[in-house]
């Protein structure tokens, strides 16, 4: 009996998914995980930092609009990666959540040079800079094909496709 496999983009993106899931942010669960050739080097998911409370235990802390109680899963993978002496340069990686813009940045210093998303996240100004410095940014698929638009509950907090808000 023949099986497809998937993809290696839709291998570690599925691989992202489960990691999201480790999530400790009530508004949005996002996982992503870095990898060069073909090798996992870190993950990370949204989540406050180590030994701080948790908004699944104490509620989210919202400054215009967004939570800061959290670190995105991008920065979480960046500092696990650093924290174990991992260098990130030339890795792609596996968000389930497309870069805001300091996670882009962050990236781009960290020396990341692929990109690739499940869900994505308007941020105009993230894209630019990727595109202005030659970031390889784009939409994953899952092992059947495009992945569906992210449902979620329209109380819960700012979701995929909401504006960012003005600095």
């Amino acid at each position: 009996m023949s099986r497809q496999r998937p993809s290696w983009d839709a291998y570690f993106l599925q691989i992202a998914a489960t990691v999201s899931e480790r999530s400790t942010c009530l508004r949005r669960s996002v996982g992503a995980v870095l990898v060069r050739d073909r090798r996992i080097l870190a993950t990370g998911y949204n989540g406050s930092p180590e030994g701080l409370p948790h908004c699944t235990d104490v509620g989210c802390l919202i400054v215009d609009g967004h939570c800061v109680r959290t670190l995105h899963a991008e920065q979480n993978a960046l500092l696990q990666a650093a924290t174990h002496g991992v260098s990130t340069e030339g890795a792609t990686i596996y968000v389930t959540s497309e870069p805001c813009l300091q996670c882009t940045k962050m990236l781009l210093n960290a020396r990341v040079r692929r990109i690739v998303y499940r869900d994505p996240y308007e941020d105009p100004l993230a894209r630019a800079l990727r595109a202005q410095a030659g970031i390889t940014c784009e939409r994953g698929e899952g092992p059947t094909g495009p992945f569906p638009s992210q449902e979620v509950d329209a109380g819960v907090g700012a979701v995929e496709g909401d504006p960012p808000t003005e600095a």
